[in-house]
């Protein structure tokens, strides 16, 4: 069964998600279509591109990912199908598919990456508002046919890239110690503080973390070793480091938003 996830900033509330689903299941039959979620803020690339590279490592080899999280429809951007690590990408050509594809790809890289020129394969939609329905879907239903990758278009090197710092290790803090720099990349529905710094680069160090005028000194493993009222620094699931309070919000408590930097001092 070929499975096909689905990841928008279309809502549940209106038409949008349902009738991507119509055009999938008709065009693909027998396909598994997996919500990864519709709930990205309206025109949210950052946030769409961060929550598909988290999610779309774990589905299985011949998964096709279609992401519409595409606030330049219907102007000059180019529509991307891609492959890395044995899946498949489907997505306007803003930054949103990239990380995904690369985090497939791993360290090894490679994949492919193509512009979807493939006219014939779209739908005559009465206007240029909902590529979604009209160009994405129908191309990811040719991938999950088992149509060919390099049919869709010509291969490219140069698509749309996020412009987000990378973290850092910015080298000694004084007495053996080291400052590693990086921003909060996501907030989750518990006000978790999810950064881009690889939790393994603090090992068992001793730390000092501070975000926007707030610090905290306290590790933990998990979040019931936090202790009641205070927030700690744990490695999260995907092998960064998160800042949580037990009990509550920490991202409402510190009044921190996604992008603050983030710097921990090593000791």
């Amino acid at each position: 069964m070929p499975v096909c996830t689905l990841l928008t900033d279309f809502g549940t509330t209106d038409y949008y998600v349902a009738a991507v689903k119509g055009v999938l299941l008709a065009r693909a039959p027998g396909a598994a279509v997996v919500d990864l979620g519709h709930e990205v803020a309206p025109g949210d690339v950052e946030g769409g591109a961060w929550l598909l590279a988290a999610a779309a490592r774990w589905y299985p080899p011949g998964t096709v990912h279609l992401a519409v999280v595409d606030p330049g429809v219907g102007s000059e951007r180019r529509i991307l199908a891609a492959a890395a690590g044995g899946m498949l990408f489907v997505g306007p050509d803003n930054g949103l598919l990239v990380p995904a594809a690369e985090a497939a790809a791993g360290s090894e890289g490679g994949g492919e990456l193509r512009e979807v020129t493939r006219e014939d394969l779209w739908l005559p939609g009465p206007g240029s508002t909902f590529h979604g329905r009209d160009r994405f879907a129908p191309t990811a239903a040719w991938l999950l046919g088992g149509g060919a990758l390099a049919d869709l278009g010509p291969e490219i090197s140069d698509p749309v890239r996020l412009e987000l710092p990378a973290p850092r290790r910015n080298g000694p803090a004084g007495a053996g110690g080291t400052v590693l720099a990086g921003r909060v990349a996501w907030i989750d529905r518990f006000g978790n503080l999810v950064t881009d710094l690889p939790a393994d680069w603090l090992g068992e160090r001793a730390c000092r973390v501070e975000v926007a005028g707030h610090a905290t000194e306290r590790r933990a493993g998990h979040y019931r070793e936090v202790p009641a009222g205070e927030a700690a620094a744990l490695p999260g699931s995907l092998g960064t480091l998160e800042l949580s309070l037990d009990g509550g919000s920490l991202a409402r408590r510190w009044r921190v938003a996604r992008g603050e930097a983030v710097t921990v001092r090593l000791r």
